[in-house]
């Protein structure tokens, strides 16, 4: 028997809604399709085919909602890392349209989950993009008019006078307030989808990790102690899937974010330090984000580091961004810190696709995971519905590996955010 994995010790895992330990693997098992990875791409895939009336069996390497899923900051981002004037420059006008009429479409399909299957997950609305300069104010404005010329009618620009009623720090410009944006318990989110799936006859096996897949009109996705045998395979790793796939690996890179969580707060100050209960995050390219908990605690993240390197003291990462950020805060104790892989793409653009005529995948979101995910899951599903223009709309993308492969990834990327990061300090 293989050593059981269990959550990272995060204020999410400490927090968690109760959830069954689901058993490992054993003996052979058929489905019409297995999907590997039990984080939001691989359990909104798993859904979207379960309502459909698919046999859907989910491999898991370790617990629900184990990876990114379960570790991130929890906040409702709308459209790409790359928006649809990048996509236009390098796509064209085609490619702008079809991905763009689906920009906004992740944060809806999370909600839909949650009121549809009852998750308790502390959603709230309100996603805050706060600028530190005239500079990243006019991109704000920029990017305004872009999300309305697609549809987008929930977006206001706040002033700097008007920063007081979004968060009690004077290192503002201003801001842009997606009110169709918010904030969630992620991994409480994870494990309500994962009940909802089960509801429906779906089954996930935890501790499960997929060792090999065998390609074939029938394909078999092995583990240490058993196999699935089934018509579709949907990859759905993400930034933990390892060299399962090489042709995957090489084109994505794993990087870490760490995140830090305080201890309670009284709730006059916590109300105080985000008076309209949205979370943030700035402009920089190296960007930081908080919010505030359920149970009133302020969760701060940032430090990304490529490679997925785990810094040893994360407290003396993070803590000094927060007091930059909520110099008040300088008595408060920090109670818990951790840190998450996202999986980064070359294009920044996330990467969904086929291999042979029966595998799919769906990868790199770059930091936009919380929304494509469940996105992802709705056009992987269609696509093996066989109502694929959705899915080809993002298949149709190059996917691009990182020069200079393996080896010089990492470093040519550390590089790359040294130099992102001196421009963030000089505000250029």
């Amino acid at each position: 028997m293989s050593q059981t994995t269990e959550h990272t010790r995060s204020y999410y895992a400490y927090s968690a809604n109760p959830s069954p330990q689901r058993p490992a693997l054993q003996g052979s098992q058929q489905a019409d399709v297995c999907v590997i990875g039990a984080g939001y791409t691989g359990l909104s895939t798993a859904l979207h085919l379960a309502e459909a009336g698919f046999k859907v069996i989910v491999l898991e390497a370790a617990r629900v909602g184990w990876g990114a899923s379960g570790r991130n900051g929890g906040q409702i981002v709308n459209s790409y890392s790359r928006d649809m004037d990048v996509i236009e420059a390098r796509h064209g006008k085609d490619a702008a349209r079809k991905l763009g009429a689906m920009a906004f479409e992740g944060g809806k399909i999370i909600r839909e989950r949650i009121a549809k299957y009852g998750i308790q997950c502390d959603l709230k609305d309100g996603n805050v993009f706060a600028a530190f300069t005239d500079k990243q104010l006019d991109e704000l404005e920029a990017k305004k008019r872009l999300w309305e010329s697609y549809g987008h009618t929930g977006i206001e620009m706040i002033d700097k006078a008007g920063m007081a009623r979004i968060v009690d720090s004077g290192q503002y410009a201003g801001a842009l307030l997606d009110h169709w944006g918010g904030h969630i318990h992620p991994l409480n989110l994870a494990l309500g989808e994962a009940a909802a799936f089960e509801s429906l006859g779906g089954q996930i096996f935890e501790q499960s990790a997929v060792t090999d897949i065998q390609r074939g009109e029938v394909a078999v996705v092995k583990t240490a102690e058993g196999q699935v045998s089934a018509r579709f395979v949907v990859v759905a790793g993400n930034a933990y899937l390892g060299d399962l796939i090489p042709k995957l690996a090489e084109k994505s890179l794993p990087c870490g974010t760490q995140v830090v969580t305080t201890e309670r707060l009284d709730p006059a100050l916590a109300r105080s330090l985000l008076p309209g209960d949205h979370c943030v995050e700035d402009c920089n390219f190296l960007l930081d984000y908080y919010r505030l908990t359920a149970d009133n605690r302020l969760l701060y993240g940032g430090g990304t580091v490529y490679g997925a390197r785990d810094p040893g003291e994360i407290e003396s990462l993070i803590r000094p961004k927060m007091l930059h950020t909520f110099p008040q805060l300088k008595d408060v104790k920090i109670e818990f810190t951790w840190t998450g892989n996202f999986s980064l793409t070359l294009s920044r653009l996330p990467q969904v696709g086929r291999i042979d005529s029966n595998i799919y995948y769906s990868q790199g979101c770059s930091g936009h995971g919380v929304t494509f995910t469940h996105l992802a899951g709705r056009i992987l599903s269609e696509a093996i519905r066989g109502q694929s223009e959705r899915f080809d709309a993002f298949a149709s993308l190059p996917h691009y590996p990182f020069p200079g492969g393996r080896l010089f990834r990492v470093p040519m990327l550390t590089m790359g955010a040294w130099w992102y990061g001196m421009r963030d300090r000089l505000g250029v």
